[in-house]
């Protein structure tokens, strides 16, 4: 095993005193404009489409340096800024006591605010506004989404209230937490991540013993990944050294599973140092895969080449690689599910497909 050396404050203890004392700081700045005998305002980020930039260094989206004020000196502002406020004091509450609200529970709390929200959008989009005011994350502030968690199964222990070693937890492995940040790794006998779109394949995974003969972490997706999902991916990246691979359905929907998790989202580009893993890389089900393995496939829909068309201009994927994916399915007009390969037999992912990646991404380092 290999132990993750603790030094000092755990990564939980961190973030609550940097995301403690960012909601403090907020209150402050509005209380020593008030005793100036001036017009409290927020500077807020914008995170309109024109803020919006995508950083070839970082390889992610950012946001520009565009920002507005809210002011109570503005009577159109008055109202949201006053939520703000609210929000603010009510996450500050939770990250005191440690503890988490969904952002629904939000929602119903804010009846007894006397400036509530009229609807559950703008209260989501209230509790975004903050995250990108104060340089933090939801879930640093104690709101949680709805989704459940993915699963992890493989030799990986972790501190998440009590010890948890997650190739010991059934078959479903770890599920993991909303609040991944406040999760410490003990210590860990992998050297990879395996991502998987499908649940069907994790399981698969899980059942041939892929986590041993790979010596990997398989990580179900669940579909799109959730925040917790792509931040537990970027942790154990760049925490631990771990190098991330990704497996989806080979359409253009699996494309873009893969690709936030490498490079975030536009929507998301305030917190994308946190969520996006630029080095994690894409090994299938690629469309040169449909071709190589004569995998059984579906005539790609208007709605599939369009996307298509889409992400061939999107700055994510320019490198060669995307570019001649995109193409070459276009090109025969196919589409491929993971589970195309038990064409060969239930055992044949693990047997021949997942070693072949493997040694053609060893030959690529």
């Amino acid at each position: 095993m290999t132990e993750v050396k603790q030094e000092g404050k755990s990564h939980k203890e961190k973030r609550k005193e940097y995301t403690y004392n960012k909601l403090k700081g907020l209150g402050q700045e509005i209380i020593e404009e008030i005793e100036k005998q001036k017009v409290p305002s927020i500077r807020v980020p914008s995170r309109g489409t024109g803020n919006i930039v995508y950083d070839d260094a970082k390889r992610y989206y950012v946001l520009g340096d565009r920002y507005g004020r809210r002011s109570l000196g503005n009577v159109k502002q008055i109202r949201k800024l006053g939520q703000m406020v609210y929000v603010a004091n009510f996450c500050k509450d939770l990250v005191a006591r440690e503890k988490t609200a969904t952002i629904r529970e939000m929602y119903y709390v804010s009846e007894g605010w006397g400036i509530s929200f009229k609807t559950q959008q703008e209260s989501n989009i209230v509790g975004e506004d903050l995250e990108v005011t104060l340089g933090t994350t939801r879930e640093d502030l104690g709101l949680m989404p709805e989704e459940d968690g993915a699963s992890v199964y493989g030799d990986i222990t972790l501190f998440d209230e009590t010890e948890i070693n997650a190739s010991k937890m059934g078959k479903s492995g770890y599920t993991i937490s909303p609040t991944i940040d406040q999760v410490d790794f003990l210590d860990y006998n992998v050297d990879k991540v395996l991502a998987v779109e499908t649940m069907g394949m994790f399981h698969r995974l899980v059942q041939e013993n892929a986590h041993k003969r790979f010596n990997c972490l398989i990580v179900g997706l669940k579909g799109q990944a959730a925040r917790a999902t792509r931040r537990f991916i970027k942790r154990v990246n760049e925490e631990l050294n771990l190098p991330v691979y990704i497996c989806n359905d080979g359409d253009p929907w699996g494309f873009h599973i893969a690709q936030v998790i490498i490079s975030g989202s536009a929507k998301l580009a305030h917190v994308n140092k946190d969520l996006a893993t630029p080095d994690a890389k894409f090994i299938g089900v690629t469309a040169s895969d449909i071709i190589n393995y004569d995998l059984p496939t579906d005539k790609l829909k208007d709605v599939d080449v369009l996307r298509l068309k889409e992400l061939s201009k999107d700055p994510r994927y320019k490198t060669d690689f995307w570019q001649t994916e995109i193409k070459k399915m276009l090109k025969i007009g196919k589409k491929a599910e993971q589970q195309s390969f038990s064409k060969y037999g239930l055992e044949y992912v693990v047997d021949e497909y997942f070693p072949a990646k493997f040694e053609e991404m060893e030959n690529q380092a």
